[in-house]
């Protein structure tokens, strides 16, 4: 019986899966949701199924499927799969998370079927070549390894060069070593995009005093992604971006002899090994486990391994110390300071140049941008967004998804007078603004002021009094000139109050929402 794979996204690297299984003789479907995509795969491989989304496809009539959609859908697409008991093969990283592969593994063994991920150079024929080597001895005890993964481009905004390059390598490691490491150090850099480091070198420690530095970069002048392996009896090294592809065999290495440490430095040796392609391998395994026998390597323990090592990674990058348990609660930029006494909640982002002073809270997931200063005492909820340039002062207070507009500016003292200072809390006056409020560019607010939900005050406004929910407020001194709905549209109301959408009512100038 002929073996049917389905193909779950078919941009760059899904291309790739389509080809090799077409070449396998094993492409029976594909999802992908830009038509003229899908008009395209139609006249290329006219015997295969199309299929806009995955809940189209019909499962029963699949061996498996293979998922190259982007990383952030991979927990959704992979989750539906496993649950309705397909074996898939998921693109690295398996998942954004540890959280999300782990639920991925575990509903694999759920339903009994296979969850394989695409750490393609686990079936690189000279990576399995070279693991060979070192378990026959070849180079004795091994006791170093390090990979430098280098090239110019292409750069990526959304995450950094650890996660998008780093991933091969710490799969290569485990895979050599059999095991995971117990200590992870990283530092980098951040020069084209800020908090993306394009640059890292990350130092992993392993039981029995086996060492692996990983060198990655997108701004390097030249492409290398060579490996060494250094042992007790001999060295191994592979350049995969060499025209040659060689694994050399060093007899070199230090002996000791009369307690001196003496060199040695014998001949190289050319290892041979069989050439072939390893994401044809990969997927030609794949298919081979569709039996359900178990995965021995690429499966879903292995692809949970390598995220916590990535995790842990981005915690060190971060200038924590990397727990073997811990994952970074919240991103601080290195030339900024949050001071003792602060609570900051997890996934929140603290960018150059700002200042956190001490007793104030900060929710989940806050953007901080450049150059912010947040005084003492200050309360900010979650999910609010506070552009460049602004100054939060103590007496105001930010609750869930409010925005701050670039350099606008809030005041907490009625009465300024730089002679007859005023500092103390029984001097400043309160300024709240509530859930989801949006503040543009430039804008004043006058301390003593009280921002409803949903308001939206205008680039250059100057707020002196009180705003009601869903207002629009441009000009100086800040006037109401409309109102507008949830999502900042202006909101038209008919002769008896009532918005088109049926969704708003306006009543002696406030505006109450009725519900979708």
């Amino acid at each position: 019986m002929d073996t049917r794979i389905c193909v779950v996204g078919a941009g760059r690297w899904g291309t790739n899966h389509i080809k090799t299984l077409n070449n396998l003789g094993a492409l029976a479907g594909i999802v992908e949701s830009r038509e003229n995509r899908r008009e395209e795969l139609k006249s290329l491989f006219p015997g295969v199924r199309l299929f806009h989304s995955v809940s189209e496809v019909p499962l029963d009539e699949f061996d498996g499927f293979t998922v190259a959609t982007p990383a952030e859908t991979h927990f959704e697409v992979g989750s539906y799969l496993l649950k309705n008991g397909k074996h898939v093969l998921i693109e690295k990283p398996i998942a954004l998370n540890t959280k999300e592969a782990g639920a991925l593994k575990k509903l694999a063994d759920e339903n009994n079927v296979n969850l394989m991920v695409g750490h393609v150079l686990l079936f690189h024929p000279a990576i399995i070549k070279i693991k060979e080597l070192i378990d026959s001895g070849k180079i004795g005890k091994l006791e170093y390894i390090y990979s430098n993964r280098l090239n110019l481009g292409t750069v990526r905004t959304e995450e950094n060069i650890l996660w998008s390059f780093a991933p091969h390598d710490i799969s290569i490691f485990e895979y050599f070593i059999g095991s995971n490491p117990v200590e992870v150090v990283s530092r980098g850099g951040a020069f084209l995009t800020p908090g993306i480091h394009d640059t890292t070198m990350t130092s992993l420690t392993y039981p029995n005093n086996v060492v692996g530095h990983i060198f990655v970069s997108w701004l390097h002048p030249f492409k290398e992604h060579r490996m060494v392996m250094i042992g007790s009896k001999g060295m191994i090294s592979f350049e995969d971006s060499s025209a040659e592809k060689d694994i050399l065999f060093y007899e070199k290495g230090i002996d000791w002899v009369q307690g001196e440490p003496i060199k040695r430095d014998g001949p190289t040796e050319v290892i041979p090994y069989d050439k072939g392609f390893p994401l044809t391998n990969e997927i030609q395994y794949f298919i081979d486990h569709l039996d359900g026998s178990k995965l021995e390597i690429a499966d879903g323990q292995n692809a949970f391994d390598v995220l916590e090592v990535l995790e842990k990674a981005t915690v060190s990058l971060q200038g924590e110390q990397a727990e073997a348990d811990s994952v970074a609660e919240y991103f601080l930029h290195e030339t900024s300071e949050v001071d003792a006494g602060v609570s900051v909640g997890k996934g929140t982002k603290i960018w150059h140049y700002s200042h956190v002073q001490s007793g104030s809270t900060l929710g989940e997931n806050v953007s901080v941008g450049q150059n912010v200063n947040i005084g003492n005492n200050v309360k900010i909820g979650n999910s609010v967004k506070i552009q460049n340039n602004v100054s939060v002062y103590e007496g105001v207070e930010l609750e869930d998804y409010v925005f701050c507009g670039p350099s606008m500016v809030f005041t907490n003292i009625q009465r300024p007078r730089s002679e007859f200072p005023q500092r103390g809390t029984e001097f400043y006056a309160k300024t709240l603004v509530k859930k989801s409020a949006s503040i543009g560019a430039n804008a004043t607010i006058v301390c003593g002021s009280t921002i409803g939900e949903y308001a939206f005050i205008g680039a250059g406004a100057v707020v002196t009094k009180d705003v009601p929910a869903y207002a629009l407020v441009v000009g100086n001194p800040g006037k109401i000139i409309g109102w507008v709905d949830k999502k900042g549209y202006r909101i038209e109301f008919d002769a008896k109050g009532l918005s088109k959408c049926g969704n708003y009512q306006l009543t002696d100038e406030s505006v109450t929402y009725l519900g979708d």
